[in-house]
Protein backbone atom coordinates (compact mmCIF):
# COMPACT_ATOMS: atom_id res chain seq x y z
CA UNK A 1 0.00 0.00 0.00
CA UNK A 2 1.71 3.56 -1.45
CA UNK A 3 0.06 6.22 0.76
CA UNK A 4 -1.64 5.61 4.35
CA UNK A 5 -4.03 8.68 5.85
CA UNK A 6 -3.74 8.35 9.43
CA UNK A 7 -5.60 9.76 12.64
CA UNK A 8 -5.09 13.55 11.84
CA UNK A 9 -7.66 13.22 9.36
CA UNK A 10 -10.53 11.79 11.92
CA UNK A 11 -13.52 14.15 12.32
CA UNK A 12 -11.78 16.97 9.95
CA UNK A 13 -11.43 15.44 6.31
CA UNK A 14 -10.49 18.69 4.82
CA UNK A 15 -10.56 17.19 1.04
CA UNK A 16 -7.56 18.64 -0.50
CA UNK A 17 -6.01 15.51 -0.70
CA UNK A 18 -8.69 14.36 -3.00
CA UNK A 19 -8.74 17.46 -5.40
CA UNK A 20 -4.64 16.76 -5.69
CA UNK A 21 -5.46 12.85 -7.06
CA UNK A 22 -4.76 12.38 -10.14
CA UNK A 23 -6.54 8.96 -10.35
CA UNK A 24 -9.49 9.61 -8.09
CA UNK A 25 -8.20 6.91 -5.55
CA UNK A 26 -9.18 8.85 -1.77
CA UNK A 27 -12.52 7.78 -0.85
CA UNK A 28 -14.83 9.37 1.98
CA UNK A 29 -15.96 7.62 4.72
CA UNK A 30 -18.09 9.38 7.59
CA UNK A 31 -15.43 10.40 10.07
CA UNK A 32 -11.89 9.84 7.54
CA UNK A 33 -10.71 9.66 4.01
CA UNK A 34 -9.07 6.22 2.92
CA UNK A 35 -6.65 5.46 0.05
CA UNK A 36 -7.26 2.78 -1.88
CA UNK A 37 -3.75 0.57 -2.37
CA UNK A 38 -5.30 -0.95 -5.57
CA UNK A 39 -5.96 1.89 -7.30
CA UNK A 40 -2.96 4.31 -5.68
CA UNK A 41 -0.06 5.01 -8.03
CA UNK A 42 2.20 6.19 -5.67
CA UNK A 43 2.43 9.36 -6.92
CA UNK A 44 2.53 11.56 -3.61
CA UNK A 45 0.70 13.96 -5.01
CA UNK A 46 -1.76 13.85 -2.15
CA UNK A 47 0.92 13.99 0.97
CA UNK A 48 1.67 17.49 0.87
CA UNK A 49 -1.90 18.59 -0.15
CA UNK A 50 -2.91 17.24 3.23
CA UNK A 51 -3.42 20.78 5.76
CA UNK A 52 -3.21 18.37 9.11
CA UNK A 53 -0.20 16.04 7.70
CA UNK A 54 -2.16 12.79 8.13
CA UNK A 55 -1.03 11.38 4.98
CA UNK A 56 2.67 9.36 4.35
CA UNK A 57 3.70 6.28 2.90
CA UNK A 58 2.86 3.08 4.80
CA UNK A 59 6.47 2.42 5.44
CA UNK A 60 7.28 5.55 7.16
CA UNK A 61 3.89 5.63 9.62
CA UNK A 62 4.59 5.93 13.14
CA UNK A 63 4.99 2.94 15.23
CA UNK A 64 2.01 4.49 17.19
CA UNK A 65 -0.23 4.77 14.06
CA UNK A 66 0.66 1.42 12.17
CA UNK A 67 -2.79 0.03 13.04
CA UNK A 68 -4.29 2.77 10.46
CA UNK A 69 -2.00 1.19 8.03
CA UNK A 70 -3.94 -2.20 8.38
CA UNK A 71 -7.10 -0.66 8.47
CA UNK A 72 -6.97 1.68 5.05
CA UNK A 73 -6.56 -1.94 3.48
CA UNK A 74 -9.93 -3.37 5.40
CA UNK A 75 -12.01 -0.15 4.22
CA UNK A 76 -11.76 -1.78 0.76
CA UNK A 77 -11.20 -5.52 1.35
CA UNK A 78 -14.11 -6.11 4.28
CA UNK A 79 -18.05 -5.57 3.98
CA UNK A 80 -18.03 -2.10 6.18
CA UNK A 81 -21.59 -1.84 7.45
CA UNK A 82 -24.72 -1.76 5.31
CA UNK A 83 -22.96 -2.80 2.86
CA UNK A 84 -22.95 -6.45 1.19
CA UNK A 85 -19.69 -6.87 -0.55
CA UNK A 86 -16.35 -5.03 -0.43
CA UNK A 87 -15.66 -2.05 -1.42
CA UNK A 88 -12.43 -3.74 -3.39
CA UNK A 89 -11.05 -1.49 -6.67
CA UNK A 90 -14.40 0.93 -7.63
CA UNK A 91 -12.95 2.64 -10.12
CA UNK A 92 -12.71 5.88 -8.51
CA UNK A 93 -14.20 8.05 -5.33
CA UNK A 94 -16.38 10.59 -7.75
CA UNK A 95 -18.07 7.38 -9.39
CA UNK A 96 -18.69 5.60 -5.78
CA UNK A 97 -19.10 9.40 -3.79
CA UNK A 98 -19.29 9.66 -0.34
CA UNK A 99 -20.01 6.42 1.33
CA UNK A 100 -20.89 7.58 4.82
CA UNK A 101 -19.39 4.48 6.50
CA UNK A 102 -15.83 4.00 8.22
CA UNK A 103 -14.31 0.94 9.11
CA UNK A 104 -15.13 -0.39 12.93
CA UNK A 105 -12.24 0.93 14.33
CA UNK A 106 -12.86 3.91 13.28
CA UNK A 107 -16.45 4.28 13.88
CA UNK A 108 -15.06 3.54 17.58
CA UNK A 109 -11.58 5.69 17.77
CA UNK A 110 -11.01 8.11 20.43
CA UNK A 111 -8.56 10.74 20.22
CA UNK A 112 -5.64 9.98 22.42
CA UNK A 113 -6.30 5.90 21.51
CA UNK A 114 -3.56 5.82 18.63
Amino acid sequence: MPYVIAAACIDVMDRSCMEECPVDCIYEGERKLYINPVECIDCGACEPACPVSAISQDRRVPAELREFVDDNARFFTQSLPGRDAPLGPAGGANVVGPLGVDTEFIADYQPGTA
